[in-house]
């Protein structure tokens, strides 16, 4: 999952929809056009505004304090689509998606804010509740591959509607998040980020959606058996395969500044097939990083304040969740906190990925500890308390002083 070798050099600049890049080890360096559906094709979730009231608030927008939530969007949408479409997957209308001047786009973006964040402090809203069903045109269309992968890429991106009932939408993600004591208009780091996903992931009921799960490491270290009993626990009675999973870890690349020792293991880890991203940032914002060019980091931003998408309609505009151009950002003013995502298809696929990914961590820890580890066994073995919890707490206390602790060490984004 590498964009490398991009051609524009200068700093923290929009990348423009014509640089050359290199996707995957089998492309070409300089195609063009691959990149730009590559990258466009991936689902940009940013802040909007005007949406349905989130319960317990006034707020009917998230500009200011919802971008860490809207890069855990982007990084689980990102597994959804390789899990459903697969790595080769492009939106066919990709190259249609006009390109913004991202000047003006930001200066829109602060004026909208500051009438959109007052605006929300008064009156209520009449909710919205989404209610397409696909099932009958995944029938009809079954035998077109094309028209069946435009269902589903809408249907991921229902999903992450602005509305109460979408499964991984903000009103969602942050009724998940009252239990580990955030509320809406907090910030939100990417540890804390971590647990929501695995939680609404966990909480989803939706057929198409019983065969993929979310594990987050526990205190830097993923626990084999403890992703593989995951995989293969709770499977339909007459499915015997088992689950594709994510896998979420938590780390500080660092003290309060980044260690530029860590440069070639996050481009190292970009570049591994099973890498659905980073959700980092640097100090006070947040992005979802997909790639690197040279020394630098190729993210996509949340901080667009745009308008809510009633994705409940039939045929729902689509642009506004395709970032036109790719944006890039030096190492060094990455902030140290971040979490780390894997998707692997099925217990196979993560034991090939865990040996990989050691034999990286390896390499780069040098005379130091690695920044996190994989070890045979459940955490029970290591006297950890077992994260396995019921619907009346979603978070264990071990779970909530492990937030706790993270909450503390990261960023405040704005």
């Amino acid at each position: 999952m590498v964009f490398c070798h991009l051609l524009r050099k200068d700093e923290n600049e929009l990348l423009p929809a014509r640089s050359g890049c290199t996707i995957e080890d089998h492309v070409i360096a300089g195609n063009v056009e691959e990149f730009r559906k590559d990258f466009i094709s991936r689902i940009w979730l940013t802040y909007r505004e005007e949406f349905p009231q989130i319960e317990g608030s006034a707020l009917t927008t998230d500009c200011g304090w919802g971008c860490t939530l809207r890069t855990g969007q982007m990084l689980l949408a990102q597994g959804l689509i390789l899990h459903f479409l697969g790595r080769a997957w492009t939106w066919p209308d990709a190259l249609n998606i006009e390109n913004s001047d991202s000047e003006s786009w930001t200066s829109n973006t602060v004026k909208k804010f500051t009438a959109s964040f007052e605006a929300s402090l008064s009156g209520e809203r009449e909710l919205k509740t989404p209610t397409i069903s696909l099932k009958e045109k995944m029938e009809r269309y079954s035998d077109d591959r094309e028209m069946q992968n435009e269902i589903y890429h809408r249907k991921i991106i229902s999903w992450f509607g602005d509305s109460p009932l979408a499964l991984f939408g903000l009103h969602q993600l942050i009724d998940y998040g009252k239990k580990s004591g955030k509320k809406a208009g907090d910030w939100y780091g990417p540890a804390v980020v971590a647990h929501i996903l695995r939680k609404a992931v966990e909480e989803a009921r939706h057929p198409d959606l019983k065969g993929i799960t979310i594990y987050v490491a526990q205190d830097c270290t993923v626990y084999s058996s403890d992703v593989i009993d995951k995989q293969c626990t709770s499977m339909a009675s007459d499915n015997t395969n088992d689950k594709a999973v994510i896998i979420l870890v938590p780390v500080r690349l660092g003290g309060e500044r980044t260690n530029a020792d860590y440069l070639d293991f996050v481009k190292g880890i970009l570049s591994l097939e099973y890498c659905v991203g980073i959700i980092g940032g640097k100090p006070k914002q947040s992005y979802y990083f997909a790639g690197f060019q040279d020394d630098s980091l190729i993210y996509m931003d949340p901080h667009y304040c745009q308008s809510f998408v009633d994705v409940s309609i039939k045929d729902f505009p689509l642009e506004t969740f395709h970032c036109p151009s790719p944006k890039k950002m030096s190492f060094r003013k990455m902030d140290p906190s971040c979490t780390i995502g894997f998707y692997c298809r099925n217990v196979q696929d993560f034991k090939r990925a865990s040996e990989e990914i050691t034999k990286m961590l390896k390499i780069s820890s040098k005379e130091k500890y690695p920044l996190f580890t994989f070890v045979n066994g459940h955490s029970r073995d290591y006297d950890f308390t077992s994260t396995t919890t019921n619907e009346e707490d979603l978070f264990s206390e071990d779970e909530k002083k492990r937030i706790k602790r993270f909450s503390t060490e990261e960023f405040v984004l704005l």
